[in-house]
């Protein structure tokens, strides 16, 4: 089967969730289909260079779509004005979707198969088998966002997430397959027909993301991409509140906030006892130097990889329940669970005073990430779908 998959972003290098989830579901897919990959780039600095070398072995085509600067201001004006939320005006190109058009009529694909919300508006008009990968629920990260944003966002938050409400449940009768990585997620849809939506999760590279003996040179870690709302928010919230609580105990405690292209904001709270990375051409470096993983997410949807990838590091680790709805982990025997700065501050703590507690809540937290997150089976579920849909047509 050939499938035209349609991306918002280069999926390289994987700094970032949709990154990875497209990378591993491109590869997975090649091993059984022809694969036809379109990704717009709004990176100007992007190595379109490498990333066609990490992404030729699995695929038959490779096509890179660059927006512009002013058309993308242009469209984000078109899109204000006609109702839509400016995620889908955002990454949308009417020359775009000419090349779009285009590569479709040239390599007459069986499916088309879109990642989030933001590439819908290209493969809609298509009288295809189609796909469209929810991933995660945009109306439900913009609202919680509202929620803790500054008085002077509100109003364009609030204007945002009332547009990306609508879009999500109007886009999901223009495809015949909607898929998304968990059941919180998919619950928070708004459409009737949610349930038909199908959970495919993500998965770890077990065999990259593999526990390492080094000497642990930070006390605690946060990951990810820093500049991302949801991470800065978390990123905030554990140096200003939970971490002066950890220091009222043990003092010498040290934090490490890895990820790339950190926020300014992140950035000032650089200290000797608070690292702020940037960019690491290893991640792995900064979960196996750790004692403890901390992802203290408080706004935001979806699955959270980092916790995924420590895990199958063998890092102890702590969360909120906003995170852990989606991964699914046993309070206590998987990972440790916390809603206020209290609360973490405390599990922090314990970790770090209690080596056979630490140990054991990381070897039960490497068997489940292991039993439960596989990009093979996720992915191969996902390919036996499309291949009934297909056929049904």
């Amino acid at each position: 089967m050939r499938i035209f998959i349609l991306l918002s972003r280069i999926p390289w290098p994987l700094e970032k969730g949709d990154k990875l989830r497209a990378y591993h579901q491109i590869r997975c897919l090649s091993a059984q289909h022809e694969i036809i990959l379109c990704a717009l780039n709004t990176d100007r600095k992007a190595d379109k260079q490498q990333a066609f070398k990490a992404l030729q072995p699995y695929c038959r085509s490779i096509n890179f779509i660059d927006l512009g600067i002013w058309g993308q201001a242009v469209n984000l004006v078109k899109a204000w004005f006609s109702g839509r939320p400016l995620q889908s005006g955002y990454f949308y190109s009417a020359s775009a979707q000419r090349s779009i058009r285009s590569l479709i009529s040239e390599y007459k694909p069986d499916l088309l198969y879109g990642q989030l919300l933001r590439v819908a508006e290209y493969l809609r008009p298509f009288q295809l088998p189609k796909a469209l990968d929810y991933q995660d629920v945009f109306s439900m990260g913009m609202l919680r966002r509202l929620e803790v944003a500054p008085w002077y966002q509100k109003p364009f938050l609030r204007t945002e997430y009332r547009r990306l409400s609508r879009y999500e449940a109007s886009m999901f009768e223009c495809f015949d397959v909607k898929t998304i990585i968990s059941k919180p997620d998919r619950d928070l849809i708004p459409h009737e027909k949610r349930e038909e939506i199908m959970i495919v999760p993500n998965g770890v590279d077990h065999g990259f993301f593999k526990p390492q003996d080094q000497i642990k040179t930070n006390d605690v870690v946060f990951t990810g991409n820093m500049a991302y709302p949801p991470n800065v928010n978390a990123a905030e919230f554990l140096i200003r509140d939970i971490m002066p609580l950890v220091w009222q105990k043990l003092p010498k405690t040290t934090v490490l906030l890895a990820g790339a292209t950190p926020d300014p904001k992140l950035r000032a709270f650089a200290s000797e006892k608070v690292k702020v990375s940037g960019w690491l051409n290893d991640i792995r470096e900064a979960y196996a130097s750790s004692a403890v993983f901390i992802a203290p997410m408080r706004i935001g949807t979806g699955l959270q990889n980092k916790l995924l990838e420590a895990m199958s590091m063998k890092i102890p680790c702590i969360t909120t329940p906003i995170a852990n709805n989606a991964l699914g982990g046993t309070e206590g025997e998987h990972l440790l669970i916390g809603t206020t700065a209290a609360e973490l501050a405390g599990h922090i703590i314990s970790l770090l005073n209690d080596r056979q507690q630490a140990d054991q809540i990381a070897n039960n937290g490497f068997i489940f990430v292991h039993g439960n997150y596989n990009w093979e089976s996720a992915t191969g579920r996902l390919s036996s779908r499309f291949e009934e849909l297909v056929q049904s047509k």
